[in-house]
């Protein structure tokens, strides 16, 4: 059977069963052929009209592109394979895409072709149906002949950007660890200072009240250091938006002398932090590549491989 792709934009005139659109009004044909004389089919998601040539007495296949194919442009087609083909019925405007909506009758040299397409929908969803199980087979032979090969290589290329990673961030976690080590001590000793300050101030509020006046000349002055101490805690909350916890101030503090010492030293903390994602997407990477459901392998074997 010989094929031929309709491929430029197309015009043609045709009866629909509907009534709806003509291509002239009482136009008369002879001959009422068969519907199996012309048959649509839906070959790689794209119709396939096959005719019998009127003059050749051969059949012939047409693929057609609704989107882009006008009804015209395919009976051109048709005149263009037979050249004993007269007169065709003409439409401007008619796309395939539309005509193939209904049943319809093709009108050639007075003999029409009564003509009944396929569902649409049903052939979207059997081919939808046949191209996913292609993308399954394929996959699985993929996996079936590829899978440890590709997973060796990946694996490799996984392992070397994990050395590269560490041999990065060694010198700045050596950096690093000294940076914490000095602003750990410095926060220790400011826990300590403020230690001996309370201390201090307890022990002279006692000297002043036992020692040098009484209760009740010290007793304002014990009321408006408190609210001072009140002050102090709230001014802590406008200024950081927390309230005055200690562990919180502690860490706190010990990131203000973190950063401070960073920027003496040239640290850079956002490269640090950088690497250290780097590291961690890679090493995830790795165990999820190494996972025996992954791999579709046995856990025996990966347990003896790895």
């Amino acid at each position: 059977i010989p094929t031929h792709s309709v491929v430029s934009v197309l015009q043609v005139g045709l009866w629909r069963h509907t009534g709806a659109w003509r291509g002239r009004e009482g136009a008369p044909y002879s001959t009422l052929v068969p519907s199996d004389e012309v048959t649509i089919n839906y070959r790689h998601g794209l119709p396939v009209v096959t005719l019998m040539l009127p003059t050749r007495s051969e059949r012939c296949q047409f693929t057609v592109k609704p989107v882009v194919t006008t009804v015209g442009a395919f009976l051109q087609d048709v005149q263009r394979e037979d050249k004993g083909i007269e007169r065709a019925e003409i439409s401007d405007a008619t796309l395939m895409e539309v005509l193939l909506m209904n049943d319809f009758k093709l009108v050639i040299n007075n003999t029409a072709y009564s003509v009944s397409p396929p569902v649409k929908d049903k052939l979207n969803s059997e081919h939808a149906t046949e191209m996913e199980d292609i993308k399954s087979l394929v996959h699985r032979l993929f996996v079936a002949l590829h899978l440890e090969d590709h997973q060796i290589r990946k694996e490799r290329e996984l392992l070397q950007k994990l050395d590269h990673l560490k041999g990065e961030l060694l010198p700045l976690e050596q950096m690093r660890a000294r940076i914490m080590k000095s602003a750990d001590a410095k926060t220790s000793r400011l826990l300590w200072v403020g230690l001996a300050l309370m201390s201090t101030q307890g022990g002279a509020l006692a000297w002043l009240t036992w020692w040098v006046y009484s209760w009740d000349i010290m007793e304002p002055v014990t009321y408006f250091i408190t609210y001072g101490s009140a002050m102090a805690f709230y001014a802590y909350f406008v200024l950081t938006k927390q309230d005055y916890i200690y562990p919180h101030a502690k860490d706190r503090q010990f990131l203000h002398y973190f950063y401070r010492k960073s920027k003496k030293q040239h640290f850079n903390v956002e490269r640090y932090n950088k690497l250290k994602d780097d590291l961690a997407e890679a090493e995830e990477s790795l165990r999820r590549l190494r996972q025996p459901l992954h791999l579709r392998l046995p856990i025996q074997e990966i347990s003896d491989k790895y």
